[in-house]
Order: structure tokens, then C-alpha cells, then sequence
């Protein structure tokens, strides 16, 4: 019923930066917390980062200071600002609301 639909992946160079974007839309009537994981060949999925209606961020340690995550919270749309990208940082990135719904992902590729 409630889908999440992402866009602004691609492949970028290391150190540059790529802006991901996550809206929901459904029978939701509204949503606490939204964020972003990622998953690469042959690893676990991973939280990237949370964030509340109230404005409560929580980031991996492996991101912060790098990414910013922010939202609209009256349009149900959350969005990771990804900047100083790394070649780890390749992998599918999928939005997440209220912990238990999942976006279909979008690759982001860093390489040179």
C-alpha cells in the first residue's frame, strides 16, 4: 500500500558528491522516521542514517561528517546528501520508512 520510490543515483568519481531522494506515497496518513540504508555485493544491508519528523538524526560512523540527511516532513520525503564520496561507499541505497517498508533502491556507483 504505502510505497517508497528513490531517484539521484548514478556513478560519480571519488570526492564527488551525489544527492539521493526518497518520497512516499500511499494510505499513510504520516510517518515518523524515515531513512536511508545501503547494501553492497555480498554484504549486509547497513544503516546509513535516520532521521525523525522531529528532526532526531543518527548517522554510521562510516558517513558522518560526509553525508547530511534532511526531510520534507510534510511531504513524506526524506533525502541524503552525499558529499568526499568514497569507492566504499558504492552500493544500493534503499529508502526505509518507519522502520519496516523498503524502496526498491538506486545504485550509486563511486569510480573513476
Amino acid at each position: 500500500q504505502v510505497q517508497l520510490v528513490e531517484s539521484g543515483g548514478g556513478l560519480v568519481q571519488p570526492g564527488g558528491s551525489l544527492r539521493l531522494s526518497c518520497a512516499a506515497s500511499g494510505s499513510l496518513f504520516s510517518i515518523n522516521t524515515m531513512g536511508w540504508y545501503r547494501q553492497a555485493p555480498g554484504n549486509q544491508r547497513e544503516l546509513v542514517a535516520t532521521i525523525t519528523s522531529g528532526g532526531s538524526v543518527v548517522y554510521a560512523d562510516s558517513v558522518k561528517g560526509r553525508f547530511t540527511i534532511s526531510r520534507d516532513v510534510g511531504k513524506n520525503t526524506v533525502y541524503l546528501q552525499m558529499t568526499r564520496l568514497k569507492p566504499e561507499d558504492t552500493a544500493v541505497y534503499y529508502c526505509n520508512a518507519l522502520q519496516t517498508i523498503w524502496g526498491q533502491g538506486t545504485q550509486v556507483t563511486v569510480s573513476s
